[in-house]
C-alpha cells in the first residue's frame, strides 16, 4: 500500500490516477497511524511552500513525516513536495521546512526573457545512477510547473539536473528518500515508468 499525505495539496488526485493506472492501490490521508504503516509515501504538493508548512504543522504532519523518512521506507517528494524537504524558501522568508535534506529553494532568475512560472516540458541531464531513473533514455523530457528551484548543498545527492535560465537540480535521492521537481504523473510515459520504478524500489 502507498500512502499519499493528505494535507490539502492540490495535486493528489493526480498522483491516485498515476499510481492506480500502473494497478497500484493508494490510500490519501494523513492519519499517523497509517502513514507510518505504509509501505511507501508520497508527499505531493501544489502552491506556496510558507501555505503548504502550515497545513503540515497544523495538521500536525511534521514529525510523522520526519519518522517515515527515518525509518527506511521508500518515501518521494513531487513538486512543491520536493521543495518541503529542504531547509528554507526564497518564497517565504522565516518559513521552516521539513529540514529532512540541506540546501536552499531559490526564485528562477528572470531577465524578462523567460515566463516565470516554468510551465511546461523540459530534458534532464541524469546524473550519479539514480534508482528512480533506471531503464529511462538519455534525456527524457518531464512536465514542469513551477517559480522557485532547488540548489542542494550535496551535489552527490543529486540525480537529475535541467536548465531553465539556471541549472536546476531536478531530483534527488539520498538513502529512502526521493524527490522531484517535475511531475511524474502528467510526464506520460516517462513519467510512469519513473513512479514504477518507485514502486519497484
Amino acid at each position: 500500500m502507498i500512502a499519499i499525505i493528505d494535507y490539502d495539496a492540490g495535486n493528489i488526485k493526480s498522483v491516485e490516477k498515476a499510481f492506480a493506472y500502473l494497478g497500484e492501490e493508494t490510500i490519501c490521508t494523513r492519519d499517523k497511524d497509517v502513514l507510518l504503516n505504509a509501505d511507501k509515501v508520497v508527499l505531493p504538493g501544489v502552491g506556496s511552500f510558507g501555505d503548504a508548512m502550515e497545513k503540515i504543522n497544523s495538521y500536525g504532519l511534521k514529525d510523522t513525516i520526519i519518522e517515515i523518512c527515518n525509518s527506511g521506507k521508500p518515501f518521494i517528494g513531487i513538486c512543491l513536495g520536493l521543495q518541503l524537504l529542504f531547509e528554507e524558501s526564497d518564497e517565504t522568508p522565516g518559513v521552516k521546512g521539513l529540514g529532512i535534506l540541506k540546501g536552499k529553494i531559490k526564485r528562477i532568475p528572470s531577465d524578462g526573457s523567460l515566463k516565470i512560472p516554468q510551465i511546461g516540458w523540459n530534458s534532464l541531464e541524469l546524473c550519479n545512477d539514480g534508482r528512480l531513473f533506471k531503464g529511462l533514455d538519455k534525456d527524457p523530457y518531464v512536465y514542469f510547473v513551477h517559480s522557485y528551484y532547488l540548489e542542494a548543498e550535496d551535489e552527490s545527492i543529486v540525480k537529475a539536473k535541467t536548465e531553465y535560465g539556471v541549472s536546476i537540480h531536478a531530483s534527488v535521492e539520498k538513502g529512502n528518500v526521493f524527490a522531484c521537481q517535475f511531475h511524474p504523473e502528467k510526464s506520460g510515459e516517462i513519467g510512469l515508468k519513473i513512479l514504477k520504478n518507485f514502486i519497484e524500489l
